[in-house]
């Protein structure tokens, strides 16, 4: 089965983790600051990314980008088509990520040799991306930060307790309980994501309190030199 992030490995993170934020914006020295917004299943990263973004900041979703990429008519996607063949492809011809997931993973070299083909895409949507933005904090959604063992700070956790995301989970996606136990089991306790985070915003709540917490990371991110 296909997993978010599956695309993106260390190679894409480190580059985002050395950006230079200092960039030349209308002939002036500007500084942008990088943000890394995680969290778990169904504890409201979507919600969250959306109210930074009505603060004003420009959120990059890393897994639409590495998504984007392999899209029909883009580079990436005839060097992929060629590389593991035309089984890959829906019926609309666009690439099946599920399919394509199913012969990389499991396969170093195969997952290599695919990393290497979309990551420099990958990389220069997001440097434009970055460069292009007339906001002054870029946050970067990456909902698996800690699971894959990636030193990018600051990171925000979007924190959900397990029994309320097994509650959004039935709701949402009408999962059986077996089901539920076993996606959140794939990742990393959110109890323990919460210890690991620079920044925690508590979203098992009322919206009300989200937002106050949100605007109270953003301003504080915003005032660190």
């Amino acid at each position: 089965m296909f997993r978010k992030t599956a695309f993106l490995s260390h190679s894409i993170l480190f580059w985002l983790h050395s950006y230079n934020t200092i960039v030349i914006a209308g002939g002036r020295r500007r500084e942008k600051k990088l943000i890394y917004l995680t969290g778990g299943i169904a504890t409201g990263k979507t919600t969250v990314a959306r109210m930074f973004a009505e603060l004003g900041a420009h959120v990059i979703d890393a897994d639409k980008i590495a998504h984007k990429v392999i899209e029909k008519g883009r580079k990436a996607y005839d060097l992929v088509v060629n590389e593991f063949g035309e089984g890959i492809l829906d019926e609309s011809g666009e690439i099946d990520r599920r399919k394509l997931g199913s012969i990389v993973f499991g396969d170093k070299e195969k997952l290599h040799r695919l990393e290497s083909i979309i990551h420099p895409e990958v990389i220069s949507e997001m440097a434009r991306e970055v460069a292009e933005s007339h906001s002054d904090l870029i946050v970067i959604e990456i909902p698996l930060i800690f699971e894959k063992g990636l030193d990018l700070h600051p990171t925000v956790l979007v924190y959900a307790p397990r029994h309320i995301q097994i509650e959004r989970l039935k709701k949402r996606d009408a999962l059986a309980d077996k089901e539920i136990i076993e996606r959140l089991n794939s990742q990393i306790d959110i109890e323990l994501k919460r210890k690991m985070a620079d920044y925690v915003i508590d979203n098992s709540g009322e919206i009300e309190k989200t937002w106050e917490q949100v605007k109270e990371v953003f301003k504080e991110i915003l005032e660190v030199k």
